[in-house]
């Protein structure tokens, strides 16, 4: 675990459209998704940044920044932009409202492998996944612009395009043997 100050960013302004209603609100073991995914990184958070839909107001606590993109439902690059650069830390971390089960020493390990990089993110099965990923916010926020300004919507592309670290899953899966940290919410069979 890193002892670096960082901003989480939580990425909660899609649709839900594969849920079929909103799934951030959806209650777990009396608790909101949302909830549980704050939950899960304030032990390592210097903030928490919920980026959402223009319209949507979900419900957070006092201490957590709520932030709203200018257009609803851009993709995951463009809420991530808007995360990134209300983040007040260098380092930031960025996660989805629908990862209930984030394993902090996971997302630790992923800020300590920041060194030299612009960009960190978990291997999985082979493939670089885009959530969790750790970035450096400068570097992120330029080319989240010129990404955007090109029409690119994913993700991803920050993987593509910035100097990337990718943890082999033979290094993190120690400290999530369960993969608990890549598990997210699509579907309402997904909660089981």
């Amino acid at each position: 675990m890193s002892d670096r100050r960082v901003s989480v960013v939580i990425l909660a302004g899609g649709r839900s459209s594969r849920f079929g209603r909103d799934k951030l609100a959806e209650q777990i073991d009396g608790r909101s998704l949302l909830s549980h995914a704050i939950d899960s990184v304030r032990p390592m958070a210097t903030e928490v940044v919920v980026v959402t839909a223009p319209d949507a107001a979900p419900s957070v606590p006092p201490d957590v920044r709520l932030v709203h993109d200018e257009v609803g439902f851009e993709g995951p690059l463009a809420g991530a932009r808007t995360g990134i650069e209300a983040a007040s830390e260098s380092i930031v971390v960025v996660v989805g409202g629908d990862m209930p089960d984030l394993v902090v020493a996971v997302l630790g390990s992923m800020v300590a492998a920041l060194e030299g990089f612009d960009v960190v993110v978990l291997e999985v099965d082979g493939r670089p996944r885009p959530l969790p990923m750790v970035v450096r916010r400068g570097p992120a926020l330029e080319a989240a612009d010129r990404l955007l300004g090109h029409g690119e919507r994913r993700l991803r592309a920050l993987v593509e395009t910035l100097a990337t670290h990718i943890i082999g899953e033979s290094t993190w899966r120690p400290l999530d043997p369960d993969g608990r940290t890549l598990r997210d919410i699509d579907t309402p069979a997904d909660r089981a």
